[in-house]
């Protein structure tokens, strides 16, 4: 049984991170962060986006709908650095459709990207880290898996609540070998992918969140970096709730 540390400093100095919807809202800003913390890190996305990679911050074409395509991604990832430290699964896609209107295509296609986007990954990564000792995996869920939705339908609210049990089962599996599996559970974040699903444009107004304002990716990053660091070696299988107060538990 690998021996855990006590808790340190939130450095990532000399790991290897992957981001997967790296170049997203969320997944850029918590590249950055992660990369600001000392990490080298990988943004693994189905698109390079507008902008440049921050410096630290690699980008790599995968679709992590495809476990062959994933697979790919990270033996290309080992074979450059030879290790895996972080995993961040940040992919995702969002619908709002109403249970009876719902069709097979949109079910699948959330079920696709929200959690076999995690599981592919995970697949290849698991071993990997178990292998080498250790590691540390933050999954993106949703206070929607845990409210039953905000602006969300229902196929997006089953495929984040199967993320958030998958990681507990990674957490409880991977304790002995020194993997870490947490969750986060973000409230309403400004990026295009909530815009687009309410329309609401920033800054957003939203009485329902007791400090008074919209999440921002930074917000989410930070917290994220919080569980892939040594910050946190007494926390795994946690949910942990960023939503400004909307959800107290």
């Amino acid at each position: 049984m690998t021996s855990i540390p006590i808790s340190s400093n939130a450095r990532l100095d000399g790991l290897v991170a992957i981001v997967t919807g790296g170049t997203g809202g969320i997944g850029r800003a918590v590249c950055t962060t992660l990369a600001a913390a000392g990490a080298k890190v990988v943004a693994a996305d189905l698109h390079e986006g507008t902008a440049a990679m921050a410096p630290g911050v690699e980008f790599l074409h995968c679709d992590v709908t495809s476990r062959t395509a994933t697979e790919a991604a990270i033996d290309q990832v080992m074979a450059q650095h030879g290790r895996i430290d972080v995993l961040v699964l940040c992919a995702g896609a969002i619908a709002k459709t109403h249970l009876q209107d719902s069709e097979d295509a949109e079910w699948q296609a959330m079920l696709d990207v929200n959690l076999m986007g995690v599981v592919n990954p995970l697949r290849k990564i698991y071993p990997i880290m178990v292998q080498a000792g250790g590691g540390k995996v933050v999954a993106l869920g949703s206070i929607a898996a845990k409210i039953g939705g905000v602006a969300s339908g229902p196929a997006y609210v089953a495929a984040k609540s199967a993320v958030h049990g998958l990681m507990k089962w990674v957490a409880k599996s991977g304790a002995q070998h020194g993997v870490f599996a947490n969750t986060i559970a973000p409230g309403p974040v400004e990026t295009p992918m909530w815009q687009t699903v309410t329309g609401r444009a920033p800054p957003s107004a939203n009485d329902s969140v007791p400090l008074r304002r919209f999440g921002q990716p930074e917000d989410i990053a930070q917290a994220i970096l919080f569980l892939c660091s040594p910050a946190s070696n007494w926390i795994t299988g946690t949910v942990l709730d960023v939503n400004g107060g909307m959800l107290m538990d």
